[in-house]
């Protein structure tokens, strides 16, 4: 980058091609896509993701924006970072940080998950505050759930065996809506009707989380092996 940039928000991409598509900030980019592609992982397992082309994408009358998003392992945050030259981010500028999205996951949250603060010293303020679903878009290689696990011992809900090799069974709730499985890196693999079986012997072995929502909305996570 060229000039002060501020933030825009439209992640959409094909995940296999591990793309984010950001759009937003329209006060200081014009309504276009901005595409980062995977670039490699950190030494956390974290994915890096840079905007693409790197250098050349005109934005909003500031310049040139060249953008970064990428794991802080000392603050414990995902961060939306800026360049300050031509696509080298040797001092990037903080645009966005997001610290209570799923810092388990190696893909960083979306913007309807968590928070993502804005940066106003330097932003101007003029981004709106943190990013949502609102004010900006952001698809692709993202995550939006914690994927946090219930603690079997103090409800009464449960599920077995566990391990498992073919189906999940549960047991203790009497009004279940929906189910959903994610993988261990937060990626949403199956959805459906709820039932008391549960057949798992299409997954590979690894580990997964099953998210059963009830017809109230409540909604319970447990974390489950399969053989």
């Amino acid at each position: 980058m060229k000039t002060l940039y501020l933030l825009a928000i439209a992640i959409g991409s094909s995940v296999a091609a591990q793309t984010i598509t950001f759009n937003g900030c329209h006060n200081l980019f014009d309504d276009q896509n901005f595409i980062f592609t995977k670039t490699g992982v950190d030494s956390n397992s974290k994915n890096i993701y840079i905007t693409t082309p790197v250098d050349g994408q005109p934005c909003g009358g500031l310049g040139t924006c060249e953008f970064k998003i990428q794991w802080n392992n000392s603050l414990n945050r995902w961060e939306f970072l800026a360049d300050e030259g031509n696509g080298t981010f040797t001092s990037p500028i903080l645009m966005y940080y997001n610290a209570t999205g799923n810092s388990v996951s190696p893909r960083p949250p979306s913007n309807t998950f968590g928070a993502w603060m804005e940066n106003t010293a330097a932003t101007g303020g003029q981004c709106g505050g943190s990013l949502t679903g609102a004010n900006s878009t952001m698809t692709g290689d993202v995550h939006s759930s914690s994927l946090a696990t219930s603690d079997v011992t103090k409800s009464r809900i449960q599920i077995f065996p566990n391990p498992v090799s073919d189906i999940i069974r549960i047991s203790g709730i009497d009004n279940g809506h929906t189910i959903q499985i994610y993988n261990v890196d937060g990626r949403l693999i199956r959805t459906g009707a709820f039932d008391q079986k549960i057949d798992v012997s299409n997954l590979s072995a690894g580990v997964y989380v099953l998210k059963i929502t009830t017809k109230k909305f409540e909604s319970h996570e447990f974390k489950f092996v399969k053989k």
